[in-house]
């Protein structure tokens, strides 16, 4: 269906969200935050309900605006910093966790490709509450290629195309679209910021996954949409480059599957304190104390506290990066980024997986719905396959080849 969204979305006189001074207030705030969300976080899964307030109250924290360089008037955090607040949403609600990743990925396409003017134009519009979605997948083909065009004639430049797995867009002032142009006689790719509410767009809610069943993640058709020269940025020429693009996006992804297994975990507690019984062999009166489930936990525990590790490692070399951007210093982030994401991927995995094993039978309830962690992360690590992180490691260290700089490893 078309979702519409609510008459606020578009009041012009939208308090300025809160200035968010540092790291440790914005982790802080999202500790706040998690709190409020993690409430509803089931009956917004269960009954797929549009987290429009959530978002507006996320929005509202600041929280959205901490990559903003400090020079453009933002508190420009560390990339541990970021990652951590995602996962601690995450820990809450996946899906919320997720929505916003798209909208950071445009800021460091901003950071790295935009003009001055363009940087400051739309720093100041995020500084002001207006969050970014994104329109940069195409389904229906095997090449890869994109069909999406931005083409100009004499009224001007537009866009024409249809996109999928378009996380945000349905909540975004603003849909970054990846639009293929002519230029010199050979095709590039540019990130144009198309506002929502534009004549020729039409965003469906038609995402039908069995997880991250909130996120927004539906379709965006562009029908001769008229655009603006300064809402184009430069995209393949900022791969054509080491940059730090792929490796922040790929952190804030094993962010995301990092936060959900921490959420299925502290579930998976809660319910062998609470209502788990014991097997019968382990002669105990109580789950806490049967000897395999606790070798089950600390199983767990173990592997979510090393993909943590090498997250906060990821986010270190990602830092040094951005400072720096040279092949040698981009390629080590996206390694270190490539190991961490396999590693969530697996201890996200298995976080939800255990939660049922140990909690047991009880724990499938309807009522519960447990299985909401389970489906969120299964759905969010096929963002890529990790398959192909191994190889890139291997190469790596083995040969001493550079990962692709396509921004998915």
């Amino acid at each position: 269906m078309t979702n519409t969204a609510p008459a606020s979305f578009t009041e012009n006189d939208r308090r300025r969200p809160a200035s968010i001074v540092g790291d440790d207030e914005a982790i802080e705030v999202a500790a706040q935050l998690a709190g409020a969300f993690a409430a509803g976080a089931s009956r917004r899964d269960q009954d797929r309900v549009l987290p429009w307030q959530e978002l507006e109250a996320f929005t509202a924290s600041g929280l959205w605006g901490i990559t903003v360089p400090r020079a453009y008037g933002g508190p420009s955090v560390s990339n541990r910093t970021l990652a951590q607040v995602i996962a601690i949403i995450g820990a809450a609600d996946g899906s919320l966790s997720q929505i916003p990743q798209n909208h950071y990925y445009a800021l460091e396409v901003l950071r790295v490709g935009g003009s001055d003017a363009q940087k400051r134009f739309f720093y100041d519009r995020v500084l002001a509450g207006e969050r970014f979605g994104n329109a940069l997948a195409e389904v229906g083909q095997r090449d890869f290629a994109r069909r999406t065009r931005l083409v100009r004639d004499r009224n001007g430049a537009f866009v024409e195309g249809r996109k999928f797995y378009c996380t945000g867009a349905l909540y975004a002032h603003w849909i970054p679209t990846l639009a293929i142009a002519e230029q010199d006689g050979e095709e590039t790719s540019y990130l144009v910021f198309i506002p929502r509410n534009a004549a020729g767009v039409t965003i469906t809610d038609d995402w039908d996954g069995f997880g991250q069943r909130v996120t927004g993640s539906g379709s965006v058709e562009f029908e001769h949409v008229q655009i603006k020269d300064e809402w184009i940025v430069p995209f393949k020429a900022s791969f054509d480059r080491p940059t730090t693009i792929g490796p922040q996006a790929q952190l804030m992804h094993a962010a995301i599957d990092l936060g959900i297994g921490q959420g299925a975990y502290r579930e998976m507690l809660r319910f062998i304190r609470d209502r788990s019984r014991p097997w019968i062999d382990a002669k105990v009166d109580h789950a806490a104390d049967d000897p395999l489930t606790l070798y089950g936990v600390g199983e767990v525990k173990v592997r979510l506290r090393a993909a943590e590790a090498l997250l906060v490692r990821a986010a270190a070399a990602v830092d040094t990066a951005q400072i720096d951007m040279t092949e040698e210093t981009v390629a080590a982030a996206s390694i270190s980024v490539a190991e961490a994401k396999i590693l969530s991927t697996k201890a996200g995995l298995l976080a939800a997986t255990k939660l049922f094993e140990l909690s047991g039978t009880s724990s499938t309830h309807s009522e519960d719905n447990l299985d909401r962690y389970w489906r969120n992360v299964r759905t969010h690590t096929l963002h890529d396959p990790v398959r192909w992180k191994y190889q890139a490691i291997g190469n790596y260290y083995l040969s001493g080849k550079l990962p692709p700089r396509h921004g998915a490893i």
